[in-house]
């Protein structure tokens, strides 16, 4: 396992894993992800109080899930339209947190984004937690997308790198709270999704232990 720590205003912590999953672990993963979206379908969120759709669709699968709708941002134990409890989280993503996420309690909530080739998702931080001390690990399927990632402030300076397909970036220690987000997704840059398109896994430590 490379893993490449990538300094960026200063900071430390954030740190990128190319190809952390090969051609057949991406085919497994996915096979997993597919079965919890037929379980708990995806879903469109909405922005707190204007209501405006994201571009991506979303689902969740662990204990926890997190869920943007007119009342705001949080964590929830079940799914907001079917009211049924997220499905389990797949073995290889909590063997992946327990590779790259060091001494940090185990996850608590894998947000699963599907974004379309004309999705996007601006800068924003994660910090809808209720700790900070456990990193943020990410893992990219499918289509290659432009990953922006500045400082904890949002006019820190930026720098961009594309995340192709089995890539995984883990924002902890100083990068915990970094502004991140996905300026375009290229189309046709992988075979993995049927369809084209890239989903985004997101794992997540929400309360103390």
């Amino acid at each position: 396992m490379t893993m490449q720590e990538i300094p960026i205003n200063g900071m430390s912590g954030l740190y990128y894993l190319p190809g952390y999953f090969d051609r057949e672990g991406q085919e497994q993963l996915l096979a997993h992800i597919r079965a919890i979206v037929a379980e708990a379908p995806l879903f469109q969120p909405v922005m707190p109080k204007t209501g405006k759709p994201f571009s991506v669709r979303m689902s969740n699968c662990g204990p926890l899930g997190w869920v943007s709708d007119i009342r705001g941002y949080r964590y929830q134990p079940a799914h907001p339209e079917t009211g049924r409890p997220w499905p389990a989280m797949p073995d290889a993503l909590t063997h992946l947190w327990k590779d790259v996420a060091g001494t940090a309690p185990p996850p608590e909530a894998c947000l699963i984004n599907f974004y379309d080739p004309s999705a996007r998702m601006g800068l924003h931080q994660d910090r809808d937690e209720q700790m900070f001390e456990a990193p943020v690990v990410s893992v990219s399927l499918g289509d290659t997308a432009t990953f922006r990632v500045g400082g904890v402030n949002r006019k820190d300076p930026t720098k961009s790198f594309r995340l192709q397909s089995g890539d995984v970036v883990v924002l902890g220690g100083e990068a915990r709270l970094a502004f991140h987000g996905i300026d375009r997704v290229l189309n046709g840059t992988s075979t993995l999704l049927k369809n084209g398109g890239r989903i985004n896994l997101t794992l997540r430590r929400v309360t103390p232990p």
